[in-house]
């Protein structure tokens, strides 16, 4: 349920609601907006909550019937601002991150980087972890990745994004790197969503391979509810009976996601097309349709890649496209 205090309500009777509902047994959540403050309350029971409507500085007692509490907009009406360095995910900013899937050595994800950095982007990405489909598959170089990340990231002066497949590779990751991933294969591995909801590293939760928006969203309420508020939803694309592009891209997750949660949300055009040649215009189409952020492979070079070569996107290309997208975001009142 939530608590609306009236506007302009005095800030010893915000006190006095969330001590009262602590009291009660209750855990609260107070979010602070321009006008009114609304108090988030999780627990058993909902009478002694009603019970409060009575007060003079309470507008209103709502229930709130999603699943998911913390994650929801009704419990945050504002939009949440995540930001890493000065990157701010969910702000009038769209945030493109790029890089390479996979960390393969040394002077690739450097060259990747100074391109990056050259074209004012903020964030890298590249996997030092890459869970694969078959076993024989290029699994990444561990924690030697994560040095290399780190060190273009000093060099450079980028944030870095890279994936954690398991509680070990968490630790490592939350140790090297400024945010972790959680991917699709692993949206639903709630033991990792609550290691990672112990971690003080912002998250990417990336949609699993067949999820629904709900069941996305309770994978962001288990970071949430164990600690962790610093939540970047990611579309990748899922699974349809369409085999002509990899995934299919959700563009409308984006709306639906702005409607139900406060959460910021990118788009990763690179999985969900599975080709690079129509990455750019599923990100032009991205940004269009009120993306906060976007998630693109690009690689030194695309046809000798580790890791899903097909879907990345040269330096050149991706050049081209971050030059596509600043007009696009200017149109509907964002930068780049």
């Amino acid at each position: 349920m939530i608590v609306v205090m009236k506007k302009n309500a005095p800030e010893q009777d915000i006190d006095a609601v969330t001590e009262r509902l602590k009291s009660e047994g209750f855990q609260v959540h107070i979010s602070r907006g321009v006008e009114k403050t609304i108090i988030g309350v999780i627990g058993e029971g909902t009478e002694e909550v009603i019970r409060l409507a009575s007060m003079q500085s309470v507008e209103q007692v709502v229930p709130v019937r999603r699943p998911y509490k913390l994650v929801s907009r009704d419990f945050h009406p504002d939009d949440t601002v995540v930001q890493v360095g000065n990157a701010k995910f969910g702000s009038k900013q769209v945030v493109v991150i790029a890089g390479p899937c996979a960390v393969e050595g040394h002077e690739q994800v450097m060259q990747a980087a100074r391109v990056v950095h050259d074209l004012g982007l903020m964030v890298l990405r590249g996997g030092a972890y890459k869970p694969r489909t078959s076993p024989y598959s290029f699994q990444g170089m561990g924690v030697e990745g994560l040095k290399i990340l780190a060190e273009a990231r000093e060099r450079f002066g980028l944030m870095v994004v890279t994936e954690a497949v398991d509680r070990e590779s968490l630790n490592y990751v939350a140790e090297w790197a400024d945010i972790i991933q959680i991917g699709a294969r692993n949206m639903q591995n709630f033991e990792l969503l609550k290691a990672a909801g112990h971690s003080n590293k912002p998250v990417l939760l990336k949609r699993g391979l067949s999820a629904t928006i709900d069941e996305w969203l309770m994978a962001a309420e288990y970071i949430a509810a164990n600690g962790n508020p610093n939540i970047i939803l990611c579309e990748r694309g899922i699974r349809t009976y369409e085999t002509k592009t990899r995934n299919t891209l959700d563009l409308s997750a984006i709306p639906v996601v702005k409607q139900l949660s406060h959460l910021p949300i990118i788009i990763d055009p690179s999985h969900s097309t599975g080709q690079w040649s129509w990455v750019a215009p599923m990100a032009r189409a991205a940004v269009a349709a009120g993306a906060d952020g976007l998630i693109i492979e690009a690689h030194p070079n695309p046809t000798e890649a580790l890791s899903d070569g097909p879907q990345s996107l040269s330096l050149p290309h991706l050049s081209e496209l971050v030059e596509s997208l600043r007009p696009i975001a200017e149109a509907i009142g964002r930068t780049l």
